[in-house]
């Protein structure tokens, strides 16, 4: 006989069968969604009531139940972390002893909840030890932001596999969002919060309380601004904090604190205590020592740290000579030692929704999530007087009945029916009496019965009015931050305020000497317009190589500090820094490539700019003027526009306006000379006529002191000048716009007054 087929157990479904078809787009979104809320509420930004992210509320709750009091020993590091990741947190054990090393660190939190053992890291940047040999335990601060967690004043949630429990929020007695601040970047979100005084918060979360209407303007008159753990000088201006306040976005502008000390012979050194928060101490002397041996700052000698337990970094200037505030605004732009702290107040709110909220939002949101939790602790005490009144009242009627409750306990089978039976009690009532120690059977406890029924009922009286009055309750909240400010107050020290508050720095003019090491330079432009410059004052007579075809056109001394202008006919002065010059070992670069010289133009001259000095600008159509050279000066390849020839003039002069007259030659061999006076200081435009003409234009012009005489060039190779004296020019001055008269004898032949 054939066997019968046997059933065979069903097969699980082939992942091929489970596939849907869903379009790319949405399945994208759907699941980048679902990840960027988790990152945002779940991991990077506080929660506004307690100031904590997941990650550090589940470091405080799993040390709380470690038992790591303030008063308690301390337990191993990596004890602490295993409890967080098996329990609460399934992320890497070194993320989360990250954060709590963080929570230990004096310089990196204003108010530390953890109170560290070990090597906990430094302002230097060296990170902690293992967490094997860290160990650990909680503050004062931790305490008072999980206090009432025993009596019902928040929510509990099942951890992520449902087998423990942990609150959503802590109940915040301290301040923790303002007074410790917070950093994170979500997704597409950021936040960014300073830490600030508690003593100076108690201030304003009470006047916020006395006044629900106050603006942010009138909490900043109690809140001045961040208190930072590493201290520095806070130097942004009252109106732009008040903005960033008020609006929840800003920055607040952050100096170290420094201080001169005078050493022999007049020399001094500065000595800086206090860095800008989260500036790396090695890391900044790094940097400065870069700008010395770079030579990006050559009025600073050296750098050294002395510091220990505290911050101590020396200074050296190169000289005596050198301005401090000087220094020290050149390295307050170039290094750390000035920073923009970035405030964005971005948090979830009650509801866990994100969102930017004023300095007056968060403390109301603080000051309402307390209201909120007094009211539950006043709740869950109520409850228990109530449940204690009822055992305390079942008590007396034992004593005032004792006999007949022995007897009923001795001789009848269901004692406990029947004493709610005799005596109408609670179940409750009868399992106390039930439980009462022998001991306890004496007159005396009587009294004692009575005297604390009466008290719990007053506390009871005392909590139901309470609860039902927003004025109690705004006064027992106001007492608790009473409370709070004399703890952490301007006499402890943990509490003495840290950074100092002061004024707008006045603006330094920091000179360029002080970027650029002072170094003498010998310009050389070729014909061609090859500009290059050699090392030190190099005879200008010497011979120089040039390209073939090409020879020598501007030669002249100058420092590696200067700015130099280039004049072009077209009436544009360019700007170029004397130290960017390619050296001197080759035959130099085109000036074009370094201005955008238009094409047809040519250069007439190049200078050095010098504050204070004038130029005299003269064109080929015998108009002119006088200008600052600082007018002249130019940021960018274009240049600055600086005289506008008409119709096809150009500008053939460019001469320093050293002197008190003027003489203009023309084309025609016509010299005219009159007072340097009579032609105005312009910053831009065409200028007035400086000299007559039928024929022809200018031909050359210079500014000269007529009590010294005019001056030429002979010519040739000999470098010999003439000289005429004033008391021989009398033909020849007059007035502005004249035509002048033919140049005394021996006056060159090229019209021009030098080679």
């Amino acid at each position: 006989m054939s066997k019968k087929p046997t059933k065979t157990a069903a097969l699980p479904q082939s992942p091929a069968n489970a596939i849907t078809d869903e379009p790319f787009s949405q399945a994208l979104s759907e699941r980048y969604l679902t990840y960027a809320l988790s990152t945002i509420m779940a991991r990077s930004l506080p929660d506004v009531r307690d100031g904590l992210k997941p990650v550090h509320r589940r470091l405080l709750w799993a040390m709380r139940l470690l038992k790591l009091d303030p008063d308690t020993a301390y337990k191993k590091c990596a004890r602490v972390v295993g409890d967080v990741i098996g329990k609460y947190h399934p992320h890497g054990d070194q993320s989360v002893y990250d954060a709590m090393v963080r929570l230990a660190q004096s310089f990196s939190v204003r108010y530390p909840l953890v109170d560290g053992q070990g090597n906990f890291g430094n302002v230097d940047g060296d990170g902690a030890a293992a967490m094997r040999y860290t160990e650990a335990r909680l503050t004062d601060v931790a305490t008072l932001l999980m206090d009432g967690l025993d009596e019902e004043a928040v929510l509990y949630k099942p951890n992520y596999d449902g087998s423990e429990e942990e609150p959503e929020i802590f109940p915040g007695g301290f301040p923790n969002l303002l007074a410790n601040g917070a950093s994170g970047i979500a997704v597409g979100m950021a936040t960014s919060i300073a830490p600030h005084n508690v003593a100076e918060l108690a201030d304003g979360l009470m006047h916020l309380l006395e006044t629900p209407d106050a603006t942010v303007a009138d909490l900043v008159a109690h809140i001045p601004g961040p208190d930072f753990p590493t201290g520095g000088v806070i130097v942004e201006s009252k109106a732009s904090m008040l903005n960033a306040y008020e609006t929840g976005r800003g920055a607040f502008r952050l100096r170290a604190k420094w201080a001169v000390e005078e050493q022999a012979r007049g020399t001094y050194l500065i000595v800086v205590t206090e860095i800008p928060y989260q500036v790396q101490k090695s890391k900044l002397i790094e940097n400065i020592a870069g700008l010395i041996n770079d030579k990006k700052l050559p009025i600073l000698e050296d750098v050294r740290d002395e510091s220990d337990e505290n911050i101590r970094l020396v200074l050296e200037p190169k000289s005596r000579m050198v301005d401090a505030a000087v220094l020290m605004e050149s390295l307050f732009k170039l290094t750390d030692l000035e920073v923009r702290f970035s405030l964005n107040m971005n948090v979830l709110d009650k509801t866990r929704t994100p969102r930017v909220m004023s300095l007056k939002d968060v403390c109301a949101a603080y000051l309402d999530h307390q209201i909120d939790v007094l009211i539950k602790k006043s709740q869950y005490r109520l409850g228990k007087i109530d449940d204690r009144i009822e055992l305390l009242a079942g008590y007396l009627v034992a004593y005032l009945n004792l006999d007949e409750v022995i007897r009923i306990i001795r001789e009848e089978d269901e004692p406990k029916q029947d004493l709610i039976k005799t005596f109408e009690l609670t179940d409750r009532q009868a399992e106390a009496i039930l439980n009462m120690r022998l001991r306890s059977l004496r007159k005396l406890e009587e009294m004692e019965i009575r005297r604390e029924d009466k008290t719990l009922r007053t506390e009871r009286k005392g909590l139901q009015a309470l609860l039902g009055s927003n004025s109690l309750q705004r006064a027992r909240i106001k007492d608790s931050l009473e409370k709070l400010k004399l703890k952490y107050g301007e006499g402890t020290a943990l509490g003495k305020r840290r950074s100092r508050l002061a004024d707008m720095p006045t603006v330094v003019d920091i000179p360029l000497e002080a970027m650029i090491e002072r170094e003498p330079l010998t310009v050389l432009c070729s014909d061609k317009g090859w500009i290059r410059a050699l090392k030190g004052h190099v005879a200008l007579d010497d011979e120089q190589k040039f390209k073939e075809g090409d020879g020598p056109r501007f030669a002249f001394h100058s420092y590696t500090t200067d700015k130099l202008l280039v004049v072009a006919d077209n009436g544009r002065m360019f700007t170029l820094a004397a130290d960017k010059l390619p050296g001197g070992r080759g035959f130099g670069d085109p000036v074009r490539l370094m201005v955008d010289l238009e094409a047809g133009s040519d250069i007439i001259t190049i200078v050095a700019h010098k504050t204070g000095k004038r130029f005299l600008l003269a064109s080929s159509d015998g108009k002119g003027f006088c200008v600052a050279s600082d007018a002249c000066l130019g940021s960018t390849k274009s240049g600055r526009v600086v005289m506008r020839p008409k119709d096809k003039a150009r500008l053939t002069v460019c001469v320093e306006a050293a002197g008190d007259h003027v003489a203009a030659i023309g084309d025609n061999r016509k010299l005219l000379i009159f007072p340097l006076s009579e032609l105005p200081d312009m910053s831009g435009g065409q200028g007035v006529i400086m000299q007559k003409y039928k024929d022809g234009g200018l031909s050359d012009a210079i500014v000269f002191t007529l009590a010294d005489g005019l001056s030429w060039a002979m010519g040739g190779d000999s470098g010999r000048t003439r000289t005429v004296a004033a008391r021989d020019l009398a033909d020849w001055i007059g007035e502005r716009a004249q035509a002048g008269r033919l140049p005394p004898a021996g006056f060159p032949k090229s019209n021009r007054f030098a080679d």
